[in-house]
This record gives structure tokens, sequence and C-alpha cells, in this order.
């Protein structure tokens, strides 16, 4: 099957491929703007500022902006719902929201403005992945209050696309809505994608011969054993996209058809910095750190420094003249300690899919024998050609080889790890239970 092509220079927005100096300058006039308009509309940032004895006055250059405060989920969970936003309610038209299960849910708002910014980025995003308004997206990203599935749909319309809201869930349905329909490009979770990939065999369909080229993942973090699984289930191209509801939604990078080797930060609304997760000091470009990202042009919900939370290092243009992440495969807060040894469930997920006989479909259970933390694996074989039980014994010395932690392996029938039609689990703790 043909893949898509990517789209010509003529194509792109003129910011795309700007200059550094161009780029640079209308950074930094967005951010004095946005610097000030949290400080004047925004009560907490107001305070944060004058506790560190700061002012967005002092932003006379880029580099400036480390010495304002950081921002973190906390702050947007202590001032639930709407304590953060810089807009009179009457000018948001949108609110989203997180599903609140380790606390109080974030909300987040959005006016007219925020809402076409949005539709343009993730327009932008689905280009760069190939896409064209002569393409038709299917959608299973889940709609309502999560981002995922109107950020997409938005941005598909405002590409020109036609767009199938399938959402989440049904996946028998969504094999024949894919069969009946032909869309050319698929936005979902990864996790969720391998799902698909059983329905269509179980209905005796290869997947490969489906009407899809490429398909825009996101929503979890993913390994590159995970794309190489996924290209080769659906023969299409597999891209990566990021957002998060705090600064955005998705379409806050994503990577470039030509090259896709890493996500293309849209600096023209972003501005990132990678800090040291511990002291919290700005980090230089290439150097692994937790990725924080200030808004530029968001008028109803800015934010100033937001701790993302997630690892990764910031890289040089490629296929654009903006900045790139490299693949975000953890978070400060979902990496293991094991005996000592510091595992992000990604790093098993390389190693699990490029086991012959196994699939992408794993879990992580954390237990606690004594004073020591005991860690098993429980992954499924694959139903075309599964592994025999000596896959157990490679993995576990793989794990041991590479990432220098003992494991268990439990090999299991197909079908028996949960499936999620959104962000998959990977981590069970069982040490507290």
């Amino acid at each position: 099957m043909s893949r898509l092509t990517p789209p010509k220079k003529d194509d792109l927005d003129p910011i795309e491929y700007a200059s550094r100096d161009e780029i640079s300058a209308l950074q930094l006039e967005r951010l004095q703007w946005s610097v000030n308009h949290a400080y004047e509309n925004v009560a907490m940032f107001k305070e944060r500022f004058d506790e560190n004895g700061v002012h967005p006055s002092d932003i006379k250059t880029l580099e400036d902006l480390s010495k304002m405060p950081f921002c973190k989920k906390q702050d947007l969970r202590d001032n639930y719902p709407f304590g953060l936003f810089a807009v009179p309610r009457s000018e948001v038209v949108r609110l989203h929201a997180s599903s609140g299960t380790t606390g109080r849910a974030t909300v987040v708002g959005y006016t007219q403005s925020d809402i076409d910014n949005w539709a343009d980025l993730v327009a932008r995003s689905i280009r760069a992945a190939g896409g064209t308004r002569d393409h038709m997206v299917h959608v299973t990203y889940g709609y309502g209050l999560f981002t995922g599935g109107l950020g997409a749909h938005y941005g598909a319309e405002r590409l020109g696309c036609t767009v199938v809201p399938m959402s989440g869930g049904q996946t028998e349905r969504q094999v024949q809505i894919i069969q009946d329909f032909q869309p050319e490009i698929i936005m979902v979770t990864p996790s969720y994608m391998m799902a698909l990939a059983e329905e269509f065999h179980r209905q005796g369909i290869d997947p490969r011969s489906s009407s899809l080229k490429a398909g825009i993942f996101g929503a979890e973090p993913w390994s590159e054993g995970m794309r190489d699984q996924i290209e080769s289930a659906f023969d299409i191209d597999a891209l990566d996209i990021y957002g998060l509801s705090e600064v955005m939604g998705p379409g806050v990078a994503s990577e470039c058809l030509e090259t896709k080797d890493g996500l293309t930060i849209w600096e023209d609304h972003f501005y990132p910095e990678i800090i040291d997760p511990e002291t919290g000091d700005v980090l230089p470009d290439g150097e692994k750190g937790e990725l924080v990202f200030t808004s530029l042009t968001k008028e109803a919900f800015p934010v100033i420094r937001y701790r993302t939370g997630d690892l990764t290092r910031l890289l040089p243009g490629t296929a654009r003249s903006m900045r790139r992440i490299e693949k975000i495969t953890g978070r400060v807060d979902d990496m293991l300690i094991i005996r000592g040894v510091n595992l992000f469930p990604s790093h098993v997920e390389d190693l699990v899919v490029a086991t012959e006989g196994l699939t992408a479909h794993y879990v992580l259970e954390v237990t606690r024998e004594g004073i020591l933390d005991e860690l098993t694996i429980r992954v499924e074989k694959d139903p075309v050609a599964p592994a025999d039980d000596s896959a157990a014994g490679y993995l576990q010395k793989r794990i041991k080889g590479v990432l220098g932690v003992s494991t268990k392996v439990i090999l299991c029938d197909p079908g028996e790890v949960e499936r999620s039609v959104g962000k998959a689990k990977r981590v069970i703790d069982r040490r507290n239970l």
C-alpha cells in the first residue's frame, strides 16, 4: 500500500520554516505579553511572583524566564475549578477537565481565540503527518471532558479533512467502520491500536489490508519498539503527537513524516524548557530532564513555567526550524525504583516487543516481600505465532542484562491482560494494597 507524502513547503505556515532569530523574536514578544497577562489577571501568579520578588517587566530576554516561579498540577487542584482563569467566565467558550481519579480534577478553559489556535495547531500536526483535506480521519480518542477527542476533531476539520467522530470503545464496530468508510488516518492511543489489530484478526481480516496509511498516536508514553510493532501490524506510518490539557491538549508538539525523529514543538505558541527535576535548574539543550512549558498565546488559561512531569530532552529542528523533543517514554511520577534501580515501563516495553512470540499487551506488578520490592511482568503470547515457555526465561535474562533488574515473567494467553480503550494502565502497585 502507498503511504502518505510529506507536505510541500508552500503548504506550511511561514513560521514553520522561519529562521531561529525570527522564531525567538516572536517568542519574546509573546512571552512578555503572556507573563504580564497572567500576572495582571490571575491572583495566584501575582502572589507567586511578588513572593519571589520578580515582575513581568524583568523579562528582557527569553533566558529571563528562568527567574519566574514554577507552576505545578497541584496549583490547578488548589484553585479548582476556575481560580486560575485569566478572563471572565463569560468569555470562556469551553471547559475541559481531567478525570480527577487521584484527587480533584484539573479544569482548564478556552476562549474562542484559544479554540481557534488549538484547531490550527492540531491541523498543523495532522498536516505534518501527511494529512490533507482529501483524507478521512478516524478519531478514536475519547470525547467529552478529555481533550483528545474534540482536540483531534476540530484540528482535522480545520485542515478540511472528513472526520469520523468514533470515540473510544465498541472495538468490533471500530473495525467495521474502518472497513466500510475507508479512512486514511487514525488518531488513537498506541495501546488501543494494538487492541484494534487483535480485533481485525478475530474478524479474519489482515490489518495490513485496511485503508489506513498513517496513525497519529498520543495520550500515553510509547516506545520505538511499539512503533515498529504498530507499523508492521498495519503497514502504516506511526507518528507521535504530544499535548496535555493544562497546556492546551493534543497538538503542542508533533512528529513530522519526513523524519519521524522526535516531536517538533510548535514554538510560536509554547516556550519549552528542560529542568533538573530535583533542583529546578534549567538544563542546556541536549540534556535529559523534566519538560516545562510556558504558553505564549493562551487567553483563558495561561500557564507560566508549568512542570509537566514528562522526561525528555530538547533537540535542534530537522524537518522544521522549531526545536524537537525526544520521544517521551517516562514521567517523573511513573518511575519505579526496584532494589535501587530506576525503571520506567517503556524500558520494559522495548524488550517485550522485541521478544519473538510476545505482544505489546503487558502489565508490571510490584509487590513487597519483607523489605524488598519484587517485580512481576505479565505479558501475553502472540495469538498468531505464540512464544513457547522459554520466552519467559529469555525475557528475564534480557531485562536483567539490559536494565539490571531481576524480575519474574509470566506468559499469559491472549486476552488475559486487561484492555483499555484509552490510556493503558501499565503498573499495578500492590505494595500498599
